[in-house]
Parts: C-alpha cells; sequence; structure tokens
C-alpha cells in the first residue's frame, strides 16, 4: 500500500507495478507505454475493471387506506379511498461505459511526478519531457531554460 496518493502501485496481470496512469483512454496508454519503454521502463497496460453498480432502491409498495374506525377499506365501499401505487419507474439501461486502462511500469519505485519534473524521461529525438508533453498539449518537447538561467527578465 502505498504511503500518499502519489505513489501508487497494485498488480497489473499477476505483477506488481508502480501506477502511471489510471481510467487512460486508448491513445493516452499507447503514448504512455511508447514513451516509457523508449525510456527503458518494462510498461504493463490492462483494462480498467467497471465501476461497481449501485444497486437499485425497490419501489415503495401502497398501503390500503384506512377508514374511521382503523380498519382497512373495503372495496366496495362508498367512503373508500383507493390508493394506486405509483408507476414504477423503470431506469433505462445505461450504456456501455468508455474502455479505458491502467498504466503501470514493473520497477515499483517509479514515479510519474518525479520523472517529469526532475527531467529524468527524454522522448524518442533527445528531448528532455516536458509537462506540456507529458499531458500532451504540445506535439515537441522543448528544453526550456529554467527561469534562474534566462538572462533576459530582469529581477525586481
Amino acid at each position: 500500500m502505498a504511503i500518499n496518493q502519489n505513489h501508487l502501485f497494485e498488480e497489473l496481470n499477476g505483477v506488481k507495478c508502480a501506477i502511471v496512469e489510471k481510467n487512460a483512454s486508448q491513445e493516452r496508454a499507447e503514448f504512455l507505454k511508447s514513451l516509457l519503454e523508449f525510456n527503458g521502463y518494462t510498461v504493463i497496460v490492462a483494462d480498467t475493471p467497471a465501476p461497481k453498480a449501485v444497486p437499485a432502491k425497490p419501489a415503495p409498495v401502497a398501503k390500503p387506506a384506512a377508514t374511521k374506525e382503523g380498519t382497512e377499506a373495503s372495496t366496495t365501499s362508498p367512503d373508500a379511498v383507493v390508493a394506486t401505487p405509483p408507476p414504477v419507474a423503470t431506469t433505462p439501461p445505461s450504456p456501455p461505459a468508455p474502455t479505458t486502462f491502467t498504466v503501470g511500469v514493473t520497477d515499483v519505485t517509479f514515479n510519474p511526478i518525479n520523472a517529469v519534473f526532475g527531467r529524468l524521461l527524454r522522448t524518442p529525438d533527445r528531448h528532455v519531457v516536458t509537462l506540456a508533453y507529458w499531458q500532451q498539449k504540445e506535439g515537441v518537447a522543448d528544453d526550456e531554460v529554467p527561469y534562474y538561467e534566462n538572462k533576459s527578465t530582469p529581477l525586481s
């Protein structure tokens, strides 16, 4: 069990793995797998189990109406109020859940946050993996100059 939520590990396909990402789409899982395998990690991709269905509550059952004496009213009595049961709401079957995947690496010491911010991962064209590249916000990783080495911005 992990100490905190930043370093998760569990068993995927019978192998203990450090979790890189859960509920990843097919495209995202392929991207992470190719990137991590290029960096020398053994990657395991497994289907994410479907969420557990919440059982539906049964509809309440209407009790027969009572007369002034406290006895059950008969259906032949003109004073009887007949309670009709509410219509049973049938829920339409939910569409099948989209297939998502859990991506893990067999190196249980791997932490994706440390790998990205520690600049430990490289792209196939030998650039450092940035956060924007990891999140697939940009197509090419760029070796950014750290803010403290950027001489163009004046210090206030």
